[in-house]
């Protein structure tokens, strides 16, 4: 299946999840203001790094090595046995955590415990969480695409309903505690999409774990714990960094771009992660490789670019329709955000090569790296310019990433050789 026909058969689930993230976003500045928003975003982000942790990160593997195991169905089986074990161990532990620990990471979050009930609620949704995301790997890594789209798309409908009667009636509660059942109730819909499926079995997860898959996952874990602790905790950093020597609504007000930059380039993202990963685990000469990768600059570039400035030029309308007249503020911050969006994604598709390749040192040295500049140059530029200074730091950042990316690429790619 080539980018354009992934693409176009993602488009749809895209959109949906665009609009149903739009709206979300609407409903919940209306009902919860820039500050609902940026609670949200803690919560979201907390989110991020259980469900990673529960996976025993291992949905990256998982639809690498399907891919690269698309004629070994004894290797599929041992995988995604293998995965699944690791999971329900993995989320076990950490839902022990969130329970007893509830009114400690409430106050961590939200600087208060009200919402500790938030955080028990999690604890005991979180292992279909993780088994959802599970079941979306396999599809994916499976090339199901159909089935897969099918998921996301019930999973935008639900998280649309849910989130917007909770946030209606109880208000930011009603908000964090959409975010915590949303996927749980997905879950089921997921599995009623995967039970049809020829390759599912109950005895596949039964299957003893197999050492070499738990090696080769172990790869990927280093690499996405990497990613699923230091981004989200990044993010926090910044969040309170903003709230504290500005205010939590600066806060809400940078969570907020931040929303529309995630919602928009989802429609480039998601064909990334469904096309990219697997097409890029599969070739193995550097022509092919190289060739795919400037083909799909070709084609995604200049979609990221019209996107972006249409988003510009019509911002005041944008914020008005997403959000209230409340946030007028955050119009500032969309020149430079937007312009970093665009290296973002420039960067992103040379940097796939990492995870395709599963490339661990330098995975989590770019991110170790990049995180910390991130943060560094955020506290520098929110001292010296206020809150558009968060938007500075982002774009001089991918900016530096993307330069790093080059370099690095150019001198493998020469070598016709990943280590």
């Amino acid at each position: 299946m080539t980018l354009i026909k992934t693409s176009l058969l993602t488009t749809i689930s895209t959109i949906i999840q665009i609009l149903s993230g739009f709206v979300i976003v609407k409903v919940i500045a209306v009902y919860a203001g820039p500050t609902g928003i940026a609670l949200m975003g803690q919560l979201q982000n907390l989110l991020g790094i259980v469900t990673t942790v529960g996976q025993g990160a291992s949905s990256t593997g998982v639809v690498k090595y399907l891919a690269e195991y698309r004629k070994n169905e004894d290797a599929k089986k041992r995988l995604i046995s293998t995965a699944f074990k690791i999971s329900l161990s993995v989320t076990l532990f950490v839902s022990l955590i969130l329970w007893l620990g509830a009114s400690f990471w409430s106050s961590i979050l939200f600087d208060t415990d009200e919402y500790s009930d938030i955080i028990i609620v999690l604890a005991f949704t979180l292992l279909f969480f993780v088994l959802n995301s599970l079941l979306l790997a396999i599809l994916n890594g499976q090339k199901e695409i159909k089935k897969f789209v099918l998921s996301k798309i019930s999973g935008s409908l639900v998280s649309l309903v849910i989130t917007s009667l909770l946030a209606i009636y109880y208000g930011v509660f009603g908000a964090l505690l959409a975010l915590t059942i949303n996927q749980s109730i997905v879950f089921f819909i997921t599995l009623f999409f995967v039970v049809k499926s020829p390759w599912f079995q109950s005895k596949l997860f039964l299957a003893p774990i197999d050492k070499e898959s738990v090696i080769k996952l172990g790869k990927f874990a280093l690499m996405a714990l990497t990613a699923a602790l230091l981004a989200p905790i990044s993010q926090i950093f910044v969040r309170n960094y903003i709230g504290e020597h500005l205010s939590w609504a600066d806060a809400g007000y940078w969570e907020s771009i931040g929303k529309i930059s995630k919602i928009y380039l989802m429609l480039i993202t998601t064909a990334l992660s469904v096309y990219y990963l697997p097409r890029l685990s599969e070739l193995q000469e550097k022509h092919e490789i190289r060739k795919e990768i400037l083909d799909g600059l070709k084609i995604i570039v200049p979609i990221v670019v019209l996107m972006a400035a249409s988003i510009f030029l019509l911002k005041d309308w944008v914020v008005v329709l997403l959000f209230t007249e409340d946030f007028a503020p955050m119009k500032e911050l969309f020149l430079w955000q937007l312009i970093g969006d665009v290296i973002k994604i420039i960067s992103w598709l040379i940097a796939y090569q990492m995870l395709a390749k599963a490339m661990t040192k330098l995975f989590i040295f770019s991110q170790l790296f990049f995180i910390s500049t991130f943060i560094i140059l955020n506290i520098i530029f929110i001292d010296m310019y206020g809150l558009v200074g968060t938007t500075y730091a982002y774009t001089l950042n991918y900016f530096l990433y993307l330069l790093f990316m080059i370099w690095k690429f150019r001198t493998v790619l020469s070598k016709n050789r990943y280590n």
